[in-house]
């Protein structure tokens, strides 16, 4: 959902929040998972036990596990390209050769969760066995392996073109209509096993107005494609959907693509730091055994995790300081901000151009007047007074905590 230059997503009150009812609330996904995703490290080749267990190691020794990242989620590929004769999913024996619960069980004791991905169509993105059909079976399996989370796709599903494509442009209905049987599948086993219910329905069906009716969290976007145009063309979106997210179902703007030839330093600390306060599940999708110390210093930021982690699960959206001009559709606004259960966080991003960027609290929605306490993430500074000011480089961002002081 894009705003135009005539229209500004204000930020709402607390008791306007989180208007949608929660279906699928089975006591999980009360805050913004956390975790790695194994696709874009090295797509079907990382569909593996090795490179779960490698990951989940080095949760440990870079301290992730401790700063709470936890789902170890293997995406495509991690299949035989057919079921067996009973209609069953078959782990690949050369990327598992002990199969998935002994991974799953391995991790456990780590103090961890497994991920697996499926898709809601006939094949997979990448041509392995769609759940179409099978979703009851294929959910028991996940309950027998021990899997914790669910990564759902939209690859081959119904279409008005036949054969089916990988990508439909003309869809065959609602994707309600075929990630209703996993849901309710995944509510049949919620008292053996609670599993995490991800919709990567890529944003279709104005997701962010049903998601929580059918999963934890969902993806409002298309993929980001680890470059800047993805980092601005999510980001921007996230502002006009931001009252959709809340304890139990938040708004996916994919993993973060930290790590990427194609973005900077300042453009990773923007990527971080706004998925951070519009409260999207912080994913990694980065080889951990190649990762830069400056990325790690970004992804290790206690600071924006806690903001991310706040149990009032409220995300941030964009507002006007007086006589600064309207957000443009398609361009990360400068000035964001959104509650805290204990303040208020502001985020101010240089999307367009570097500069000095300045906001006066009384004018921040939530604050009002008055003297604040306040810490910005990135650079540890600290102050207390009317109004908070910070040179910022292009595509850089800072992020103050607000408190009264």
């Amino acid at each position: 959902m894009k705003h135009t230059s005539n229209t500004l997503p204000l930020l709402l009150s607390l008791s306007q929040y989180w208007q949608v009812a929660n279906a699928l609330d089975n006591g999980i996904g009360l805050k913004p998972h956390m975790g790695w995703s194994s696709w874009n490290v090295a797509q079907c080749d990382a569909a593996s036990a090795k490179y779960a267990i490698d990951t989940a190691n080095k949760f440990i020794s870079l301290g992730l596990k401790d700063l709470g990242y936890e789902y170890i989620n293997i995406d495509d590929c991690w299949s035989t390209g057919s079921r067996d004769a009973g209609g069953k999913l078959v782990p690949d024996p050369k990327k598992w050769p002990n199969g998935i619960k002994a991974v799953a069980d391995q991790i456990h004791n780590m103090g961890l969760k497994l991920g697996l991905y499926g898709d809601a169509g006939q094949k997979t993105c990448a041509g392995y066995p769609g759940s179409e059909g099978h979703e009851a079976s294929d959910i028991d399996q996940l309950v027998s392996w021990g899997v914790d989370f669910w990564k759902y796709d939209n690859c081959y599903t119904p279409c008005n073109q036949n054969p089916r494509p990988q990508t439909c442009n003309s869809p065959g209905g609602s994707t309600k209509t075929w990630y209703a049987p996993m849901r309710d599948s995944i509510l049949r086993v919620q008292n053996t096993r609670k599993i995490h219910f991800n919709l990567c329905n890529w944003g279709r069906d104005k997701v962010w107005e049903w998601g929580a009716q059918y999963g934890h969290s969902w993806r409002m976007s298309v993929d980001n494609w680890g470059d800047w145009a993805s980092v601005e063309r999510i980001g921007s979106a996230a502002a006009g959907i931001a009252q959709y997210s809340g304890p139990g179902g938040f708004n996916d703007l994919d993993m973060l693509y930290l790590g990427s030839s194609r973005l900077n330093t300042n453009e990773e600390r923007l990527h971080f730091g706004l998925w951070a306060i519009t409260k999207s599940p912080l994913v990694l999708g980065l080889d951990l055994n190649k990762i830069k110390d400056s990325t790690l210093a970004i992804i290790r930021n206690k600071g924006l995790i806690d903001i991310n982690q706040d149990s009032l699960g409220r995300a941030a959206t964009t507002f006007r300081p007086p006589g600064q001009p309207a957000p443009v559709a398609g361009k990360i606004y400068p000035y964001w901000a959104g509650p805290l259960s204990d303040g208020v966080v502001i985020g101010l991003c240089a999307g367009t151009a570097a500069g000095r960027y300045s906001v006066n609290f009384a004018g921040v929605p939530d604050l009002g007047q008055g003297d604040f306490q306040w810490k910005e993430m990135y650079t540890g500074q600290t102050g207390m007074g009317k109004n908070v000011s910070f040179d910022i480089a292009l595509h850089d961002m800072r992020v103050v905590k607000v408190v009264r002081g």
